[in-house]
């Protein structure tokens, strides 16, 4: 809504005034407007497009989250870095399910901006991993993977973690068939 800067100056000019109630003997008029200047306080470090985007998106709406999404306009002038960060970790959540180039440029951008929570950062490399290895560079998608491991300290992301493992496993094995298989002559000699 409000660009960063601007956000801080208001908040700057609210705790003045509360300041001044406070001076003038207004307690109660000033304890309101300090933790109403809070409020854009806390708004600098987690822009509320952002946090609207993720409530879309726990409720599997990705549409609205984009909505949300678009209404920042200049993400660099609007946003701190960890917000830039979060921002393109979004959008490549979202790309992720139509387009994987689009959603892994989305995803080395908000690693490289950075996450200030660590399953994020799992997440994100999980994500990373699994495009890498759709891509086949198998090595990449292994390095990635054990960097989303170790991140994952709640142990929120061990079943993606283990299935994404049991696929390149699956994937490096070679196809051997036991039994019925080989030429229709040997079939005929069997049968």
């Amino acid at each position: 809504m409000f660009n960063k800067t601007i956000k801080l100056i208001i908040a700057a000019g609210i705790i003045a005034y509360a300041v001044y109630q406070f001076i003038e003997g207004y307690i109660g008029n000033g304890i309101m407007f300090t933790l109403l200047s809070l409020i854009f306080i806390f708004l600098y470090f987690k822009n509320e497009f952002i946090l609207l985007a993720f409530l879309r998106l726990r409720k599997q709406d990705f549409n609205g989250a984009k909505k949300w999404l678009d209404k920042i306009k200049n993400p660099e002038s609007a946003l701190v870095k960890k917000q830039q960060g979060y921002y393109n970790y979004l959008h490549g959540i979202m790309v992720s399910q139509s387009n994987m180039n689009e959603a892994e440029k989305y995803f080395k951008k908000a690693i490289a901006l950075g996450l200030s929570m660590d399953h994020d950062l799992a997440m994100a490399k999980l994500n990373l991993a699994g495009i890498a290895f759709s891509k086949r560079r198998k090595q990449e998608a292994q390095k990635l993977l054990t960097e989303a491991t170790k991140l994952d300290k709640q142990g929120m992301l061990t079943d993606q973690i283990k299935m994404m493992k049991q696929n390149m496993k699956r994937a490096q094995m070679p196809n051997q068939h036991y039994g019925t298989g080989g030429s229709i002559r040997a079939q005929k000699r069997r049968g």
